[in-house]
């Protein structure tokens, strides 16, 4: 665990990739990463996917961590380049309830993340509950934190370990992107980040969990960066100059950057050098993942007599259809405009589909379709660019996907390291 105290050391050199997805495939690509590069892979849930009563994908942490570590194993990932991170831990699955149930839920949470391995814990609750605010001042959110970091104390110093590394912030972009056209997002002010780290230090300080305090090793911040349904606004150094100097005054700190989804690698760079060290994807594997899938669905309609028109973006479409909650509230427009961005939004909402049996029958189909056939290389330039590699033996499906979520990842590889990586549209 040495491996993410040392960012603050390697500041404006490195950084690491924050891989936030729960697809197996997806982890399959970082974890196959990690294991050809020897560098770390830090796979993080949410406290919205993965929670005490399984989240969103039906896992609770020990759950979760037990299928990465099982995922390793099969990618020849050694288990010491494996960094299991809490996402948003916090109550923010709770709202409803009033505060101090959802502080309880939340703080249960935190310590069954703790108890299965996960040591990179993001402390947030900046979300207000039943009967507040939507978003709670830096004084209220820093108590409760501190009541997060109590409760994952108390389960590490039973469990023995590493303790865990802590990661504070309260201006956190939306989960998943933004719902309109986006016309700019201002990073966060210098003045607001110094109070946020100042209002939280004091708060452990007082508590008497300094030693607690003494591991929180980022920040989370605004740089101004930020994708939408149909958009993305690229990191501007000049506009986040500001905010860069406070870490002049946090020498043990670096600032972990959300929704770094679609930057080009350009700007992926130049965040690690401004000191954004942690670049958090998650929504852009998972939308590289269903091009992959759409594209091999093209694929096997072409040549596989009987296979059918698009069967697979059909059988998504019905899927989407019957589970609105997932992406009504965040696509308007008229019902052409929503069933576009059902398949093709950069928020990529479909991806809470993908577990479903409906979904899970139709990429079986595609396996069967596929898997063992030789691809012409016509068919691969017509649908899958880039992918040249997959026309000279028989195909696996799964191997496709990996390869084009990799090369998102290796942007973000090559960012990280401080170097120049493959250029993509976004994904």
């Amino acid at each position: 665990m040495n491996l993410l105290p040392d960012l603050a050391a390697r500041r404006r050199k490195s950084g690491i990739t924050s891989v936030c997805s729960a697809h197996p495939l997806v982890l399959r690509a970082a974890l196959r990463m990690a294991a050809e590069s020897g560098s770390p892979a830090l796979i993080e849930a949410t406290c919205n996917q993965v929670n005490q009563e399984g989240g969103y994908t039906g896992l609770r942490p020990a759950d979760f961590a037990a299928q990465v570590h099982d995922l390793a194993r099969a990618e020849g990932c050694p288990p010491g380049l494996v960094i299991l991170g809490g996402d948003h831990l916090g109550p923010n699955p709770w709202r409803d309830l009033p505060a101090e149930a959802a502080m309880a839920q939340a703080e249960t949470c935190v310590a069954e993340y703790v108890a299965a391995g996960f040591r990179k814990i993001h402390l947030d609750a900046s979300m207000g509950c039943r009967e507040e605010t939507a978003a709670l001042d830096d004084a209220t959110t820093a108590q409760r934190a501190l009541r997060l970091a109590r409760a994952a104390e108390e389960v590490a110093h039973g469990a023995g370990g590493p303790a865990p590394v802590y990661v504070i912030g309260t201006e956190v972009p939306p989960p998943g992107g933004a719902d309109h056209l986006l016309q700019g997002v201002p990073a966060t002010a210098p003045e607001a980040a110094r109070k946020t780290y100042a209002v939280h230090a004091q708060a452990f300080a007082e508590a008497g969990l300094a030693q607690a305090f003494n591991r929180v090793i980022a920040m989370v911040v605004q740089p101004g960066v930020e994708f939408g349904n149909r958009n993305v606004v690229t990191y501007d150094p000049p506009a986040a100059a500001g905010l860069v100097q406070v870490l002049g005054d946090l020498p043990g700190l670096v600032f972990e950057a959300h929704s770094t989804d679609y930057q080009p690698q350009a700007a992926l760079g130049a965040l690690v050098r401004d000191g954004f060290a942690i670049l958090k994807v998650g929504p852009q594997l998972t939308f590289a993942l269903r091009e992959a899938l759409y594209a091999l669905d093209l694929i096997a309609g072409d040549l596989v007599p009987g296979y059918g028109a698009r069967p697979l973006m059909a059988r998504m479409e019905t899927a989407m259809l019957a589970e609105p909650g997932h992406w009504r509230g965040h696509y308007g427009g008229d019902e052409a405009d929503a069933r576009l961005l059902r398949h093709y939004s950069l928020s990529d909402r479909i991806r809470y589909l993908w577990p479903s049996t409906m979904a899970q029958h139709a990429v079986a189909d595609l396996r069967a379709a596929l898997d063992g056939r030789v691809i012409p290389l016509p068919l691969i330039w017509q649908h899958l660019p880039g992918a040249d590699a997959f026309a000279a033996s028989p195909a696996s499906v799964d191997e496709i996907v990996i390869w084009r979520v990799g090369r998102v990842l290796r942007a973000y590889h090559a960012a990280c390291l401080g170097g120049a990586g493959e250029e993509t549209h976004g994904a």
